[in-house]
């Protein structure tokens, strides 16, 4: 049943990727071209975000397609974490396009350019749409999967750069104000910036193996303990392999007499039932292990 939901998820995951990269990748072409005949920074800082959109889709995409392959002798957990260095490489994508956009926007302002407005708003027009029909193909798989939200965030971005080159647009058609335009440039970029870091945050949180967002270690140690014929417990570790799939480990010491099976079910169930954790592997223990031995893991 786990499999099932797991396949379906990816499969639907996979869908709205594919789609989404075939309408941002379209319109790259129209504002790279569109980009450099008008002369606009702020639509050549979009065009910009719009190549990391297409690249980070095509990779988030890749990531699920390898992610699918089963596990093997070498990876027994098969390459489900593909997802998260892809996560982790869309996050690097993001904060590279930010720097090249302060660097031109710094350029800029030191030798301001021609900047043909009309073009510029109809083209940000057109991108703005693009983005917001990417978005909602999107959006109902941002959440569990940091793959897609890293997918998504790059699409939001660019959503944000749409509206900023429009508004931008506007003021130099109406006051040929020229600055306007890597100004907003770096406006764009300064924006991305901490959503971005938040996304490489949580990927490299998954790579070292630390606790989940959303698990408290100590609840779940609280948990475990209040489950029936549990004495204690000792080399607790949470971790997730990716982003929707956490993982658990424990050793559980059973009082005298206590069915150490029957104890081993009603823990399982319980971590399922309060924590939505369902990858366990629980040792049983009537006396503690580690005999004097340091162990690392909440004891």
């Amino acid at each position: 049943m786990g499999a099932g939901h797991d396949h379906g998820h990816t499969s639907s995951s996979a869908s709205a990727l594919t789609k989404a990269l075939a309408l941002t990748g379209t319109f790259l072409v129209v504002e790279v071209v569109a980009g450099i005949l008008t002369g606009s920074l702020a639509l050549i800082s979009d065009a910009a975000h719009m190549l990391t959109d297409t690249a980070g889709l095509a990779i988030a995409l890749a990531a699920i397609k390898v992610g699918e392959r089963p596990a093997d002798s070498r990876r027994t957990f098969g390459y489900r974490r593909f997802e998260i260095l892809a996560a982790a490489f869309n996050a690097m994508l993001l904060f590279g396009v930010a720097a090249y956009i302060l660097y031109e926007a710094y350029q800029r302002v030191l030798a301001p350019t021609e900047v043909q407005s009309i073009p510029m708003l109809v083209v940000a027009f057109l991108g703005l749409l693009v983005n917001l029909a990417a978005m909602r193909l999107l959006a109902g798989n941002a959440q569990s999967s940091l793959n897609v939200k890293g997918a998504y965030l790059e699409v939001w971005s660019d959503m944000l750069g749409s509206i900023g080159v429009m508004a931008a647009a506007t003021i130099i058609w109406f006051t040929d104000w020229r600055w306007v335009d890597p100004v907003v440039a770096v406006a764009i970029g300064l924006w991305v910036l901490p959503r971005t870091w938040q996304l490489f945050s949580e990927t490299m949180n998954v790579l070292l193996e630390g606790v989940p967002d959303g698990l408290d270690l100590e609840a779940i140690a609280s948990g475990i303990k209040a489950t029936p014929h549990v004495a204690d417990l000792h080399d607790l570790h949470v971790w997730a392999l990716t982003s929707d799939l956490p993982s658990l480990s424990v050793h559980v010491i059973v009082t005298d007499g206590a069915s150490a099976d029957d104890v081993r079910q009603q823990v399982a169930a319980t971590l399922s039932r309060q924590f939505k954790i369902t990858h366990v592997t629980i040792q049983m223990e009537s006396t503690d292990c580690r005999d004097g031995v340091d162990h690392h893991g909440l004891h």
